[in-house]
């Protein structure tokens, strides 16, 4: 579990340095995202937990008329969006959680997230907040991990480092949503209709260049579940959980390239 305080401070300063290495990672997801959430043109957006903000500044590039507003709890990570946004006009990040936020003259017609909504404490306060900032007839487009066993990058990493499978709980945390039911019960009892759950599935980068499996253990030192477990090692125990790594990586290697199959839910719902 990745708890709020987590995300203010180590873990959220590690994805605001390494922030380019993890929307590589969901470039796919990314993309079918966008391509679901469609054009908000003289619209206001709210991304929910932005981030360094990929999701909101694409919105903002797409639809030059739209108000985007990005919100996170981790102060260096709306740094980060701060500065890759400078140059927009039309896009803003807030440091605020979504799950308490009460804005100003601000009530977005859509509201979007890329894996950003599972790590609610209180989830159907959280939507109902939600909801209740919103303008009338608002949509809402999200995506979350589908179970851990279709997400081999975390659920056989655990497993090469003898750790409990991730997803095994609907504690906060990335495999959170994994269950539809579980999730359609969270956005009914928060005043959400019309909820939906379409599949997706797409190639999570890993490692790429002239070593990929050094670039990917990198990555995996930095970000996702194992980085944490790591960073609690020394010596030769750590020598040999790399080790372990660096040869599991080495069996998804293709060429210049180390990337799993990753499976998601991108969620819809209406107010």
């Amino acid at each position: 579990m990745t708890t709020g305080n987590e995300w203010r401070e180590a873990v959220g300063r590690s994805w605001a340095e390494n922030y380019r290495l993890t929307d590589r990672a969901f470039a796919g997801l990314t993309e079918r995202l966008l391509s679901r959430i469609g054009g908000c043109d003289g619209k206001q957006a709210l991304d929910i937990g932005c981030g360094a903000g990929e999701v909101s500044l694409a919105l903002a590039r797409g639809n030059p008329g739209a108000k985007v507003t990005g919100v996170d709890v981790s102060p260096h990570l709306i740094e980060a969006a701060w500065q890759r946004g400078a140059a927009m006009g039309n896009v803003e990040f807030v440091l605020a959680d979504a799950a308490t936020w009460k804005p100003e003259l601000f009530a977005p017609h859509l509201l979007v997230s890329r894996h950003g909504v599972m790590f609610f404490d209180v989830p159907v306060m959280a939507f109902a907040n939600l909801r209740a900032i919103s303008a009338s007839q608002a949509r809402m487009v999200f995506s979350c991990f589908r179970e851990a066993r279709h997400n081999p990058w975390a659920s056989e990493l655990a497993s090469i480092l003898k750790v409990p499978a991730p997803g095994s709980s609907t504690a906060p945390g990335p495999f959170a949503f994994a269950d539809t039911g579980h999730v359609h019960g969270i956005l009914d009892n928060a005043g959400w209709r019309e909820v939906e759950f379409e599949e997706v599935d797409f190639a999570y980068i890993a490692g790429v260049g002239d070593d990929p499996v050094t670039d990917a253990l990198e990555f995996f030192k930095r970000i996702g579940p194992a980085a944490p477990l790591l960073r609690s090692l020394s010596g030769d125990e750590r020598e040999q959980a790399e080790s372990w790594i660096r040869e599991w990586l080495e069996e998804h290697r293709s060429g210049n390239l180390v990337a799993f199959p990753a499976a998601a839910w991108i969620v819809t719902a209406s107010k």
